[in-house]
């Protein structure tokens, strides 16, 4: 790999938690989920120092609209997207056109004080070079997008310090997908392990698309303590005409099918347990089981909710409620059906 690939490429078998300015908030909790041995997808972080390349190139535009409609339109640079093609053939096993996923990781992002959940853009089953680069532009672009402008504002944090790097990943094919939680989304109860699940792709339970199911599982015996099995009449699933995904409606037999088997279900409560161990504390976590019955965790970050509260509560005397975010629907789906 070119001498470039040690200032604008990290693999995540060469960084960690310790890393964050480098690799961002997504790309560093990847990083220490292989570091464990948990089964990730492969896959690399174009660094800040590119994203601060490109911006620089991109510099002049009067305010975030502008900036961000620059970096759009404006094509790499040969000193980053050469390694960055380098890297993804690499990742492709010498193709071309392997499917990956192109991810926001900013600076800030997926800490215990803030979560940018649903406010940067993630780009499922790119395929081919130019599709790539153009993902990355656009990924970095939506540091700009009035939803994160308005959040850092909220949250007071400086435009001008923000970063973003990108985690580039292999796709999983995902035959079920979701959400899990290391406490209740509903009542903060660390005891247990909060799971929401759906067919396909987990973009459509994040996207808030499908109404998941919804199973929780005591951290100590194992026991599945709440099971809801929703209608689940689409799911998302790859293009294969194209470049991307599309949503298809569910087969019918399937809608009312649990999206998980109970040994599944339980698989994902151990492996939920091991990353919260890791981390030292409660964690958020999407992951995705393959056609071949394979379980893979795509991400995991510090939940926020009930640290936020507890944070204000320490400060104010009292539980406030941390600013909303698109994200924000997937914790409304714990709790508000009764179990059958």
């Amino acid at each position: 790999m070119s001498d470039l690939a040690g200032d604008y490429i990290a693999w995540f078998e060469q960084t960690g938690v310790h890393d964050r300015p480098r690799v961002g908030g997504k790309g560093a909790g990847l990083a220490e989920l292989q570091r464990a041995e948990l089964s990730i997808p492969p896959g690399f972080v174009l660094t800040t120092a590119a994203f601060r390349h490109f911006r620089d190139g991109c510099a002049g535009a009067a305010d975030p609209v502008a900036l961000r409609a620059r970096m759009e339109s404006t094509p790499l640079p040969a000193a980053i997207g050469a390694p960055l093609l380098e890297a993804y053939r690499r990742l492709g096993d010498g193709a071309d056109d392997a499917a990956v996923a192109v991810r926001s990781s900013a600076t800030a992002e997926d800490s215990a004080e803030a979560s940018f959940a649903g406010l940067q853009d993630t780009f499922l089953w790119v395929r081919g070079e130019a599709n790539v680069l153009d993902a990355v532009r656009r990924c970095w672009a939506s540091l700009y997008g009035d939803p994160a402008v308005s959040y850092r504002a909220r949250l007071k944090l400086d435009d001008d310090a923000m970063a973003m790097a990108v985690v580039v990943q292999r796709m999983v094919d995902a035959r079920s997908a979701g959400v899990m939680f290391t406490r209740s989304p509903l009542t903060g109860d660390r005891s247990v392990v909060a799971i929401c699940a759906a067919w396909g792709l987990g973009s459509a339970v994040v996207g808030g698309e499908v109404t998941p199911d919804e199973f929780v599982v005591n951290k100590i015996t194992g026991e599945i303590q709440r099971s809801i099995v929703s209608s689940k009449a689409i799911r998302h699933v790859p293009d294969h005409a194209g470049n991307g995904t599309r949503a298809e409606p569910v087969p019918e037999p399937m809608q009312e099918r649990a999206a998980l088997e109970p040994d599944e279900i339980r698989a994902l409560a151990a492996l939920a347990r091991r990353v919260e161990q890791h981390f030292g504390q409660a964690q958020d976590i999407e992951w995705a089981i393959d056609f071949e019955d394979r379980i893979f965790l795509l991400q995991s970050r510090p939940e926020t909710v009930w640290s936020a509260r507890e944070a204000r509560a320490a400060e104010e005397g009292r539980a406030g409620s941390p600013a909303e975010k698109p994200f924000d629907h997937v914790l409304s789906f714990f709790g508000k059906r009764p179990a059958p």
